[in-house]
């Protein structure tokens, strides 16, 4: 797996303050402010998604899409649980994979094996099979809240 340790951390902050969300770094062996899954996993607090050295990419990307789905008034007040429904965390899915096109060295091949790595659980077995397969609906949720175009690009914007 890709650790923000040994990423482009420039382009990645870049990529996150587009979306107004600042990444913080964590020193090693601390525990990461904001984390819901705890040990190395990206964490979230207000508009700061923090992350450690050993911190994986797909962690980073994965909770910066929190951050970018939630409504406002969830950003609001976030620390630590982004919350969401079933829907917005396909949704999340889905942006993280178009997000990782965005970040050199790393693309949408990349992370859909680590989130099978990591374990994510999709009908269909592969976070890749999902993808090109079974996600119209997370297509469908990113484009009626207006963070992917109808051919799929991303916005940059926010869900308001």
């Amino acid at each position: 797996m890709l650790l923000l340790g040994s990423s482009d951390i420039a382009a990645l902050r870049g990529l996150l303050n587009r979306y107004g969300l600042g990444l913080q770094q964590v020193a090693p062996k601390q525990s990461i402010p904001g984390s819901h899954w705890g040990d190395e996993e990206a964490g979230l607090i207000d508009d700061q998604l923090f992350a450690r050295a050993d911190t994986p990419i797909h962690s980073v990307l994965h909770e910066g899409c929190h951050y970018v789905c939630m409504d406002a008034n969830r950003r609001s007040a976030l620390d630590t649980d982004a919350g969401g429904d079933y829907d917005e965390e396909n949704a999340v899915c889905y942006l993280q994979i178009l997000l990782a096109d965005h970040l050199p060295g790393y693309d949408r091949m990349t992370t859909m094996s680590e989130m099978d790595q990591w374990g994510y659980s999709f009908r269909l077995g592969s976070a890749r099979s999902w993808f090109e397969h079974d996600a119209a609906d997370a297509f469908d949720w990113l484009r009626s809240h207006q963070l992917i175009t109808a051919s799929g690009e991303v916005t940059f914007q926010l869900r308001q």
